[in-house]
């Protein structure tokens, strides 16, 4: 199994992941353009695509995904509560595959398994990848760190997770105090030291992490990358997914 981020952020996120023959999108918040020009620095074609996978409603996640389904032919995988949720104009989608949280997906030998988040969305999951024995999380607008999470996490061999905000910066930073709140609260996202405590106390089976979803305002990837060191240690590759570009492939 092999992936790479090509962005991760407020400001979009997807996620590739092969495994076999299989090749999956988990989610569709950057362009179709950026999307196949993305992919391409890896040697990989958005046509070869088998599914794309939404975890939750909002924008940065879901916006361009009517394109992926149009342009590119790809078949669209949700939630119907997420679908129904969702604000933004995806334009008309002809290929719409529902699926309830918490359900199974198969895809020739590879498995997703869902995952209902607290995160506040209308009905927002986390995955897991799993393929001849290789478990991959992918653990993004988490709410906060509930129990199901912990014990998912000591069943991993690699993941993305959320790594949202520095509570300093967060506290001290330019957001109204509603906004600052929600995101700190149990529907929003968790911090650096929330995730690297995670990894820390959970992730026995760990070949590496990327640190994923990094707020724009709130947080900086050295800083992040400080936190996890300085609970994890260096024993553990943690690696980066940007806001603004893709990132190396990794393998499980």
């Amino acid at each position: 199994m092999l992936t790479f981020s090509l962005q991760s952020g407020s400001n979009g996120n997807s996620i590739y992941v092969e495994a076999g023959d299989v090749r999956l999108l988990f989610d569709a918040g950057i362009s179709g353009r950026q999307a196949e020009q993305r992919m391409r620095v890896h040697k990989r074609q958005i046509l070869d695509v088998d599914a794309v996978i939404i975890s939750h409603d909002h924008a940065d996640h879901v916006r361009c995904a009517g394109v992926y389904q149009r342009k590119f032919k790809l078949p669209i995988y949700m939630t119907r509560r997420t679908h129904h949720a969702i604000y933004c104009n995806l334009g008309p989608i002809n290929d719409v595959r529902y699926f309830k949280s918490g359900e199974r997906l198969w895809f020739d030998g590879v498995t997703v398994h869902t995952i209902k988040t607290p995160h506040d969305a209308a009905d927002g999951v986390a995955f897991i990848v799993e393929h001849d024995g290789r478990r991959l999380g992918i653990f993004t607008d988490l709410g906060h760190p509930f129990d199901e999470l912990r014990s998912r996490l000591s069943t991993l061999h690699a993941l993305y997770i959320e790594s949202n905000y520095d509570p300093d910066m967060l506290e001290t930073g330019p957001y109204p105090r509603p906004l600052k709140d929600r995101i700190k609260g149990k529907h929003g996202h968790i911090s650096n030291l929330e995730a690297a405590q995670l990894l820390h106390s959970c992730a026995r089976k760990l070949k590496w992490a990327a640190i994923s979803h990094l707020s724009e305002q709130n947080n900086h990837p050295e800083l992040a990358m400080d936190t996890h060191r300085r609970l994890i240690g260096k024993k553990l590759p943690i690696y980066l997914a940007s806001r603004y570009d893709v990132s190396r492939i990794m393998k499980i």
